[in-house]
């Protein structure tokens, strides 16, 4: 939809490659393109475009339902962390921007602040390892609770977080080579496939 998406399809078809599974990657722009799905990847860029986007695509509720029920896993870097969220500090409803609720936890939105301020750092992230993280105008969770778990986080806050099968994390790992957290989206993908029924894992980056 908007953000780095071409960058999402590389990591995952790389991803995909060393790990032996096989994938399915589709761009998604309304609903009826979420049937037989098992994995949406909720890009960088605009948090307001994208969720204006999934509104006018009528992706919201059927995205909301299913990444609730564990048939669809949830990747969210930068501005898909702010939708997976649940409570943001300011700066989101006068934006127009629906929160998915997937997450509990609570965003700010712009916790790093300009473009300028960005930055790339090696990072630790619990069950996956050191992965080199870019962070661009990135956003922090400064809580969580109930089934969500902090999986790294730096001095302004959490960076990275997962509740059962929805992945969120502050920076933009498809910018760089390391394929380790698109690969853990993957693992989760296959486990919504086979709840589903399913024999293949499709993935797709909105």
């Amino acid at each position: 939809m908007q953000g780095a998406v071409s960058e999402h399809v590389e990591a995952l078809h790389r991803a995909a490659d060393a790990r032996g599974v096989d994938v399915e990657i589709v761009a998604v722009r309304s609903a009826g393109q979420l049937e037989g799905l098992h994995g949406l990847v909720l890009p960088g860029g605009e948090s307001t475009a994208i969720s204006r986007l999934l509104r006018s695509g009528r992706l919201e509720d059927p995205v909301r339902a299913r990444g609730a029920d564990g048939s669809l896993a949830l990747f969210g870097t930068c501005a898909g962390l702010v939708l997976l969220s649940s409570e943001a500090t300011h700066d989101v409803e006068d934006k127009g921007v629906h929160l998915l609720g997937l997450l509990d936890a609570e965003v700010d939105r712009n916790a790093f602040g300009r473009q300028r301020e960005s930055f790339e750092s090696a990072l630790e992230v619990e069950g996956v390892g050191p992965v080199p993280a870019v962070f661009i105008r990135a956003p922090v969770l400064k809580r969580v609770w109930g089934g969500t778990a902090p999986l790294a986080e730096v001095r302004q806050g959490i960076v990275a977080a997962r509740k059962g099968r929805v992945l969120g994390t502050s920076f933009h790992p498809e910018l760089t080579a390391d394929t380790a957290l698109h690969g853990l989206f993957l693992d989760l993908a296959v486990q919504a496939a086979t709840q589903d029924g399913g024999t293949k894992a499709h993935a797709e980056a909105a």
